[in-house]
């Protein structure tokens, strides 16, 4: 009976210094502090540039679909109105940094004025990951999440050009100075026009449609009405400026008429797809893109390897390959 009992005491010394080695040891594997309380979700703040297209509101489901998936994550959804307020999303940053989030997701409005809320975030402790668009200085950023928006621009161009028989007068309507995202695919589509089809001329490209449908419409009735009788194509560079062409060429009776590459995609403009309106769509995958950002994110809190850049993948829809599966789910994100 003693020596039993010695070796009981033996063996709950032994354990007992076992438990002392690590006593978060709990928290690590399970989200839970040594004493048995449940650690507080981290806070994941996803700033996108707006919050009205279609292609935010997939973003903000991929960010909530990853948040599910790893555990313990909550998502802090918001963005400013319009897609023009660099200081209403300045102030967003400031908000969520001031609020000691865990991490920010950022899709900046501008590639140089976001630079400073961005590393002021980072001197702070709160790591930022940037997605769809790029900043100019990256340095302190964890991960840059997005398409590659030049490959984009030289999608559009290639297929611009095989609807238009490599010949014709084509319109190229820019989006916002200093959305970097934006300028990629527009040098992308320029670039390759330039170097690849001598027959096709540029004949508009320094205009700018704006952020919203309403602005779009205005710019592309002016610049179509401008060329209407030399126009034979015309480009969109995002979802908002696409929308509001696409009532321009109806309202100047070009629809049809004039060929029409839109990036990004919009019920109405699936649908000028298929009625022969729109001849192409450019798309990319805005749910993996929140997914993916918000995956990054946490990775790097929890002290795993993230890749410095991450691509997403960009694609074409046409008036041919709509219905397959791939592009059905890329066309209508919330039917999956």
């Amino acid at each position: 009976m003693r020596y039993l009992f010695c070796s009981i005491i033996c063996f709950a010394s032994v354990m007992g210094c076992a438990g002392n080695q690590d006593p978060l040891a709990t928290k690590k594997e399970t989200g839970q502090a040594a004493d048995g309380v449940k650690s507080k979700p981290l806070r994941i703040a996803v700033i996108p540039k707006g919050t009205t297209h279609i292609f935010w509101k997939s973003v903000h489901a991929g960010a909530v679909q990853a948040a599910k998936d790893l555990g313990d994550i909550e998502i802090l959804w918001k963005g400013p109105l319009l897609e023009n307020d660099r200081d209403g999303q300045i102030n967003v940053v400031q908000d969520f940094v001031a609020n000691r989030v865990d991490g920010i997701c950022l899709a900046p409005l501008d590639k140089q004025a976001l630079i400073g809320p961005v590393n002021d975030a980072v001197e702070a402790g709160v790591p930022v990951v940037i997605f769809d668009s790029a900043l100019q200085d990256e340095s302190k950023i964890i991960s840059y999440v997005a398409t590659d928006n030049r490959k984009g621009g030289e999608l559009a161009a290639r297929h611009m050009a095989k609807v238009l028989g490599e010949k014709g007068n084509v319109i190229l309507l820019r989006y916002n100075a200093g959305s970097e995202s934006t300028e990629q695919r527009e040098e992308g589509f320029l670039d390759t026009l330039k170097s690849e089809f001598p027959g096709i001329e540029v004949i508009s490209s320094k205009e700018y449609a704006g952020t919203t449908p309403e602005m779009s419409l205005d710019k592309a009735t002016q610049v179509l009405s401008n060329f209407k009788d030399r126009v034979n194509g015309i480009f969109a560079v995002c979802e908002p400026n696409a929308n509001g062409i696409l009532i321009a060429l109806k309202e100047t009776q070009l629809a049809g008429k004039v060929k029409f590459v839109a990036f990004d995609s919009s019920e109405d403009l699936i649908r000028a797809m298929s009625d022969g309106v729109c001849h192409g769509i450019v798309l990319q995958d805005p749910v993996t893109m929140g997914y993916q950002s918000v995956q990054a994110i946490v990775k790097s809190i929890r002290g795993e390897k993230v890749e410095k850049r991450i691509g997403t993948g960009e694609f074409l829809a046409t008036p041919e390959n709509m219905k397959s599966p791939e592009m059905d789910k890329l066309l209508n994100p919330e039917r999956y």
